[in-house]
């Protein structure tokens, strides 16, 4: 399989992706530490996940033309926290409010949209933060949703949490010379709920007019 053939893509925003754009805000190379960044706790909520598209894309090599295949979601909304120091997540929010390098999501034919922070929420677990936060999806796409929304929470966990798994996904280096990722604990157990009086009315599925029993009460 030649190299980069297929490019596929996580369900939700990874920590090393996250972390990467923090580290491009404030300015950081490749080649500089991260392990600050990398010590904050990570969690994301799933507003809305999206569909997964399948891009058509053709690379030209030296000796042949040949298709490769790419992976992107489109129309999620999700909402990340990090839980650290106030000063520090100040510094952060800063940074995404006025980025010293370009920022992208994953790639670089996907650029941010929108307002990048809702700021710091101080006194606040990361955890509080996430099922506090009003629901980030558009009135006109509410319409499309159930009338009742279930948010998934995904979040950094210690390995006294019982229920977790074991991710690959908190970078050490971003050098190109020698990349490094270590593992992360993730619990994917929380979530909330929420009404949604723009959503589609409940219709239980494999139901039928008709009922058995009338054909009975007429014997």
């Amino acid at each position: 399989m030649v190299k980069f053939e297929r490019r596929g893509t996580e369900r939700v925003p990874t920590k090393s992706g996250v972390v990467g754009l923090i580290a491009a805000a404030l300015g950081r190379r490749r080649n500089e530490k991260i392990n600050d960044l990398s010590a904050l706790r990570f969690g994301v909520r799933v507003d809305r996940d999206g569909i997964l598209l399948r891009d058509y894309h053709t690379v030209k090599s030296r000796k042949s033309t040949y298709v490769t295949t790419r992976y992107y979601l489109s129309d999620a909304i999700f909402l990340v926290g990090l839980e650290g120091e106030d000063a520090f997540l100040d510094q952060i929010d800063y940074a995404l409010q006025h980025p010293e390098f370009p920022l992208f999501l994953g790639r670089r034919s996907c650029p941010p949209e929108g307002r990048l922070s809702l700021g710091v929420r101080e006194g606040r677990t990361l955890l509080e933060a996430l099922r506090e936060e009003p629901w980030l999806v558009h009135e006109w796409m509410r319409k499309k949703e159930d009338a009742e929304v279930r948010l998934p929470i995904l979040m950094d966990v210690g390995n006294e949490t019982a229920g977790g798994y074991v991710q690959r996904d908190l970078p050490l280096s971003f050098d190109q010379t020698h990349r490094e990722y270590g593992f992360r604990r993730v619990c994917g157990s929380n979530f909330i709920c929420i009404s949604n009086p723009y959503g589609k009315p409940f219709v239980p599925k494999n139901t039928t007019e008709q009922d058995p029993l009338i054909e009975l009460e007429e014997e």
